[in-house]
């Protein structure tokens, strides 16, 4: 098999998604619904075979790292659009086709009362594209451009209701949250620039022990380390690290199936896979990555407090993104990078499952989702149901599920490690597996078992309970919800029911990876050669050898099997089944409790449903701040200065021109008396410089 893949094949896998954005954007009103749908589908459907390809040939030792299109060229610096296929890049193309193309086909269930059908398919699709650039980029350039399109999009697709006055909120927050961390991306790419003179990986990488060896101009900082914690910033914008972490459950304004395809597989992941493919710089500097591990540590344990306090659906499967994006982030932290990149691939497809196995829910309760209004769902949605059980189970880390296999080798790796702040980021995780299981089957249990709350009126502090709900409106008075769809006069949910198969389909296939694909991948990926083919700029990705707690616990592995026997006698199992039992109890023996608990510790709980007032924190302190500071140079910069001199330019024209304009009399004999004058003035002063 040739060593080199096709420049043609691999430059049809991004613009298939992209000709049928163009297409459903551009035409979708005179092409039809069903074509726009279907031209959207198949654009992600060939790009997803063609990724599939280029799996398997990259796993058969073929690889690319080339330009395809050579832009501009300043001086010695290249801009170019090139491509870098390895076995990170064909995994991540693989995992972004398939779960965009499983949300491609339940949109076509979920979205099908919508007005904007056709746009919501152009918009899906071209974020495909947009994503499929940034994993696939050799250079900086071309991953800051795919780095920047998928926030465009997501700002749409998160504001796609954009007559609603929380989703226009909620889209300006993750566009103006993500601008913060953009700003320190742009700054390590620019630090590496300036140093290493190339925005292509392989030149950079190259020159990273000279990079590590310099420090930052004017201080006695590292250079290599404030350039990585510059583009660690950018990371924690996209994957919503504390604190850039906020813009991420507001996100939820928009329409289920890109909480899939954003929060699961895509956008959010889009820095983990950055920092992975930084790792031959990350690894020179210590600093760096612990404050990787330590942010990654605080992000899964104290957003994963916030969980357990939610009652809509979606935001519970929100605040657990955060939560495992920070599992992900402290895997990074201590140099387990393929440990980070084997939980990413199995998080993609359980948390895609989860995000539309509440959309299913929505759909099945009528566009409901205030889980306070649920239960007892179980024999009404059965598919929805057992596929939702599968996501939670893979979620909380049950043995045997994909779920599992990622996260215990997290926190294997994590205790292995001596890098400071990892004692902290071992706290974390371990505490984190008790809460994932709380707020997970709290969710659970409040949906599907127990009883039927969906019978009588909502739930008063429901957003669409008491006299909301009666009049037919939201809290924003649009009379919908995320769906547009109202409910009855009164305040009550229609009889709950399965979804159509566009919608449950796409849960069947996501459930089948949910639970076989740790087992398959766990020993390939963290004890074999899975990322030792295609293009290898430094081995450090793979065999971290100043930080090998890859090679402790690969001492330890006798496979799949054998891992999730010896996982009985470890602790994190123990503290997941204790999560489920305290969730069972609380919310199906003693439902009474949550309310006494939450009474007993109101200010925690203040806390907690505040989301620890960062919102506030940024209104008050950041929001008001610019104002402020805006206004002020408003005042004294625009208005004192800039306008003061253009104004008092204007000012002296026309007083000079006033001046002049009583010399302009237009009578002859006072022009002819003004040269008389001027001859004689002349005169005067030849005159007397003769006389000199």
């Amino acid at each position: 098999m040739s060593t080199t893949l096709n420049e043609n094949l691999l430059l049809a896998i991004p613009l298939a998604p992209l000709v049928g954005s163009l297409i459903a954007g551009l035409a979708g009103k005179a092409v039809g619904r069903m074509n726009s749908h279907r031209v959207t589908i198949l654009g992600v459907a060939i790009s997803f075979v063609l990724s599939a390809m280029v799996f398997l040939q990259v796993m058969h030792g073929a690889s690319f790292n080339g330009t395809i299109y050579e832009w501009m060229n300043v001086g010695s610096l290249k801009m170019e659009v090139g491509f870098l296929v390895d076995s990170l890049t064909a995994m991540m193309m693989v995992i972004v086709t398939f779960v965009s193309l499983m949300v491609h086909i339940y949109t076509i269930g979920y979205m099908a009362e919508d007005d904007g059908y056709e746009r919501f398919f152009s918009y899906i699709s071209l974020f495909t594209f947009s994503m499929l650039v940034l994993v696939m980029s050799n250079n900086f350039l071309q991953l800051f451009f795919g780095w920047e399109a998928v926030g465009l999009v997501s700002y749409l697709l998160i504001g796609f209701y954009y007559t609603r006055e929380s989703a226009i909120y909620a889209n300006m927050k993750a566009f103006i949250v993500n601008r913060v961390g953009d700003f320190g991306f742009l700054l390590g790419i620019g630090l590496l620039l300036a140093f290493a003179g190339s925005l292509n990986y392989g030149d950079v990488f190259a020159q990273g022990t000279k990079l590590a060896g310099m420090s930052f101009p004017g201080t006695d900082w590292g250079l290599l380390t404030v350039a990585c914690i510059c583009l660690f910033i950018g990371a924690m914008g996209k994957s919503a690290q504390f604190p850039l972490h906020v813009w991420l459950p507001d996100s939820m304004e928009g329409p289920t199936p890109i909480s899939a395809l954003i929060h699961a597989a895509t956008m959010v992941t889009a820095g983990i896979f950055m920092v992975t493919r930084m790792s031959p710089l990350f690894e020179l500097s210590d600093s760096a990555l612990s404050f990787v591990t330590v942010i990654g540590a605080i992000t899964a344990l104290f957003m994963g407090f916030l969980g357990v306090v939610q009652n809509d659906i979606k935001r519970v499967v929100a605040y657990s993104t955060l939560s495992q994006l920070g599992y992900m982030t402290v895997a990074l932290g201590v140099s387990a990078y393929p440990v980070a990149v084997f939980h990413l691939a199995t998080h993609a497809f359980f948390k895609a499952l989860l995000f539309l196995g509440a959309g299913s829910v929505i759909i099945g309760m009528h566009h409901d989702q205030d889980m306070r209004n649920m239960g007892g769902l179980r024999k009404y949605m059965p598919i929805t149901w057992i596929t939702s059980l599968i996501g939670s189970l893979a979620l909380i880390g049950t043995p045997f599920f994909s779920g599992f296999y990622s996260k215990d080798s997290i926190i294997d790796a994590v205790k292995l490690s001596h890098l400071p702040g990892s004692g902290f980021a071992y706290f974390a995780v371990v505490a984190s597996v008790f809460v994932t299981a709380l707020y997970s089957f709290r969710m659970y249990f409040m949906v599907f078992h127990g009883e039927e709350r969906f019978r009588g009126p909502k739930h008063p502090e429901s957003p669409m309970g008491a006299e909301a709900a009666a009049h037919g409106h939201d809290d924003h008075g649009h009379g919908h919800d995320d769906h547009g769809h109202g409910h009855d006069d009164h305040g009550h949910a229609h009889e709950p029911h399965e979804t159509p198969w566009v919608v449950w389909l796409p849960l069947v296939l996501l459930a089948i990876p949910s639970v076989v694909i740790g087992a398959i991948a766990v020993g390939p990926m963290l004890f074999g050669d899975f990322f030792q083919h295609g293009v290898v700029f430094d081995k450090v990705i793979y065999i971290a050898e100043n930080h090998p707690a890859l090679h402790e616990m690969a001492e330890e592995f006798h496979g799949w099997a054998a891992m999730g026997v010896h996982s009985v006698s470890g602790l994190p199992v123990w503290l997941a089944l204790a999560g489920v039992v305290v969730s069972w109890f609380l919310y199906l023996k003693r439902t009474d409790l949550p309310g006494k608990i939450r009474q007993r510790f109101s200010g925690i709980y203040t806390l907690l449903d505040n989301k620890y007032y960062f919102d506030k924190i940024n209104e008050v302190v950041f929001a008001k701040g610019a104002v402020v500071i805006g206004r002020g140079l408003w005042k004294e910069g625009d208005v004192a200065v800039i306008d003061g001199i253009v104004n008092g330019s204007a000012r002296f024209v026309g007083w000079f021109a006033g001046v002049i304009r009583f010399l302009q009399s237009g009578y002859i004999y006072h022009y002819a008396f003004a040269m008389i004058i001027g001859m004689l003035g002349l005169l005067t002063l030849f005159v007397t410089l003769g006389g000199k």
